[in-house]
C-alpha cells in the first residue's frame, strides 16, 4: 500500500478564515472537511495539518494558546470520525515577528519543512501525497516538496498563483478527485 498523506492548511481549509484564529468560540469548520478527511483516511491517506501561525510571531497569542485551540479542534474532528495524524505549525515570521519569532524558517510556507517532517515521521511518499490550501504559499510548498497534486480553494488569491495546482470551489471537489485517483 502506498504511504501517502493529505496535507491540509488549517485556516481557510479546515476552519473558516477569521484572521489570527485563537479562540474556540470562533471556530467554524469549512463545509465538507469532515467528509473529505474520512474519505482520505479510508483511502489510506495520513491526515496532516501544516499551518503558518503568524499570529504567534506577531504576539497576538501564544504557542500554548495554539495548542489549546488545536486540542479543542481535534476533539471536534474526532467527534466527526476524523483522527489527525499530526499538526505541524510555524510560529515564525521574517518581517512581522516579535523577539525570537522574527526570523525566516524552513517550516514557513512556501518552505517545505513541515511537509518534509511529516514525510520523515510517517514514511510518506511525497509523490503520492496531496495538499489542500487557500494561499499561493501552500501551492508553492506543495510544488517544491514534489507532491502529486496541489489544490487551491478559490476566493483568497484574487491575482492567481504560479505553479501547478487545481483550483477548486469546494472540498467536495477534492474528495471526488481522491476517489477518482485512488
Amino acid at each position: 500500500m502506498k504511504r501517502r498523506a493529505l496535507f491540509l492548511d488549517r485556516d481557510g481549509v479546515v476552519n473558516e478564515e477569521v484572521g489570527y484564529l485563537h479562540r474556540a468560540e470562533e471556530v467554524r469548520f469549512v463545509a465538507g472537511i469532515f467528509s473529505l478527511c474520512r474519505t482520505a483516511a479510508d483511502l489510506g491517506y495520513r491526515l496532516i495539518i501544516v499551518t503558518n501561525q503568524a499570529g504567534i510571531a506577531r504576539g497576538y497569542y501564544s504557542e500554548a494558546d495554539f495548542h489549546t485551540l488545536m486540542a479543542f479542534m481535534r476533539a471536534k474532528l474526532q467527534a466527526e470520525g476524523v483522527e489527525l495524524d499530526a499538526v505541524y505549525f510555524c510560529p515564525f515570521h521574517p518581517e512581522h515577528g516579535v523577539g525570537e519569532y522574527k526570523r525566516e524558517h524552513e517550516d514557513r510556507k512556501p518552505g517545505t519543512g513541515m511537509i518534509r517532517r511529516g514525510a520523515a515521521e510517517f514514511g510518506i511518499e511525497l509523490n503520492e501525497s496531496v495538499m489542500v490550501g487557500d494561499r499561493c504559499s501552500d501551492v508553492a510548498a506543495a510544488n517544491a516538496a514534489g507532491l502529486r497534486q496541489s489544490f487551491l480553494i478559490s476566493g483568497t488569491e484574487i491575482a492567481g498563483c504560479d505553479g501547478e495546482f487545481l483550483k477548486v470551489e469546494s472540498l467536495a471537489e477534492v474528495e471526488r478527485w481522491l476517489i477518482a485517483h485512488g
